[in-house]
């Protein structure tokens, strides 16, 4: 294979594109003086060498850096909490409370207000509470489904984070392929009028043929203008993701070539029906809405609670009192909660629960559709790109034989020079597609691994 010759990246300006224009002299000493002063001692240091990235790599920084899915990453973490907290409500709690209560007293001894006991209580005593209920049991359960269905919903942000990275990373290569492609191909056009020009002095050729190679090789200059630029956006596009400094000096490992053999179909199938997280989220979906329900019937049923008092409750804080007696004992308080009455607000929470159970119900019967449709649209699109790449490569080596051919008999005055620009066209878009190719596949195997995991 040719080696693809190294060239130079054009620089952007990614904030603001009306300055990715030519500026003047002045100009452009003007903004290097300003960036001198503002970079202080650091402009003074080498710059460091480039940060080389494959794809495993970048998937990692884009798990630490993407704002989005740090997000499902919060929201599961926080999901984790409320369980924790909803468990805690179905155990016994210990407290200790102090009081100190000042009633006025009606002169003969006792206290104005009958329901104090004292002019002076202080109150120093441990309390151990439990309450004890269907509809909390009931939300328990619930808040571990809803645990389940965020961690569920994090995997699913997780493979749609690598498919996306995925899609960006071999979109920056296979930019990088096709500026070494347009490099090439203006190498070849430069040749061809170097050709030329020697034909026309040698009155082998016409002037037109030197004009209309000549015409090519201004069309590769500006092809590869593009393709620069295409590939600086594509780097800046993955930049985003990857970097929250937005680093742009890093370099990707080209692995196009390296791409796994796909799967059969029923492994595949298989894969994806024991391992889909969009399966697992409905149903975690599912089965908190059913709880919830059953949480929130439990409000038509009676709850109880229970509290053991231990410590000091009298007229004078001290383990004694005045005459001796002891003041440190304790007391249990039972309390039994029968509802009766609310003006049907719990027939309203639990019709309010049995319309999310449907929906959720709805919701797991699509993601089960939605699951074997992408599956055969997503293997389809897998394995026709897959059997596509032997025919593109073919195609770039009959492509290159077919230029060396045609300039040989342009070089033996069997062939015109459109015949060797259409040739030379023909080449540059056959290596174009095979790099196509390659990505198309990779892509296509990213967005089959957000159903099967794999």
């Amino acid at each position: 294979m040719t080696p693809r010759p190294r060239t130079r990246s054009i620089p952007l300006d990614a904030r603001n594109p009306a300055r990715n224009t030519r500026r003047s002299a002045p100009a452009r000493l003007a903004t290097l003086a300003l960036l001198a002063a503002t970079a202080g001692p650091a402009a003074a240091q080498a710059p460091a060498a480039p940060v080389s990235l494959d794809l495993k790599a970048a998937i990692e920084l884009a798990k630490k850096n993407d704002g989005d899915y740090q997000a499902f990453v919060t929201a599961a973490a926080l999901a984790h909490q409320d369980r924790r907290q909803a468990r805690a409500a179905l155990l016994p709690s210990l407290s200790y409370l102090n009081e100190y209560l000042y009633t006025q007293s009606n002169g003969i001894g006792g206290v104005i207000f009958i329901a104090n006991n004292a002019v002076h209580e202080y109150t120093s005593q441990g309390d151990v509470h439990e309450a004890i209920s269907f509809a909390s049991h009931g939300a328990y359960n619930q808040q571990v489904a809803n645990e389940a269905a965020a961690r569920a919903r994090q995997e699913i942000a997780t493979r749609g984070l690598v498919a996306t990275v995925t899609q960006d990373y071999y979109a920056a290569v296979t930019a990088e392929r096709k500026v070494a492609n347009a490099a090439m191909s203006l190498q070849e056009s430069r040749q061809f009028v170097s050709i030329t020009t020697n034909q026309e002095k040698g009155g082998e050729a016409a002037h037109a043929d030197v004009v209309k190679a000549q015409l090519t090789e201004q069309q590769r200059e500006r092809d590869l203008q593009d393709m620069t630029l295409t590939a600086e956006k594509a780097k800046i596009a993955l930049a985003v993701i990857l970097f929250p400094n937005f680093n742009q000096d890093f370099k990707l490992v080209d692995d196009l070539d390296q791409a796994p053999a796909l799967a059969s179909f029923d492994d595949v199938r298989i894969q994806a029906s024991r391992n889909n997280p969009t399966i697992g989220a409905a149903e975690a979906s599912l089965n908190a809405e059913t709880y919830g329900l059953s949480s929130a019937r439990g409000a038509y049923l009676p709850s109880f609670s229970i509290d053991y008092f231990y410590g000091i409750d009298a007229s004078n804080f001290a383990i004694n009192g005045p005459f001796g007696e002891n003041n440190v004992g304790s007391s249990v308080l039972a309390a039994i909660n029968i509802p009766v009455w609310n003006w049907k607000a719990t027939a309203s929470r639990v019709e309010q629960a049995r319309l999310r159970q449907s929906q959720a119900k709805r919701d797991l019967n699509m993601a089960q559709r939605q699951l074997v449709a992408s599956l055969q649209a997503y293997y389809r699109e897998a394995e026709t790109a897959h059997a596509q790449i032997d025919s593109l490569r073919h195609s770039a080596d009959l492509a290159a034989e077919s230029v060396r051919l045609t300039v040989l008999r342009y070089q033996a005055g069997e062939a015109t020079a459109l015949e060797v620009t259409d040739a030379q066209s023909t080449l540059a878009l056959a290596r174009d597609a095979f790099d196509d190719g390659l990505n198309r596949y990779r892509v296509a195997l990213a967005a089959l691994q957000t159903l099967t995991g794999m």
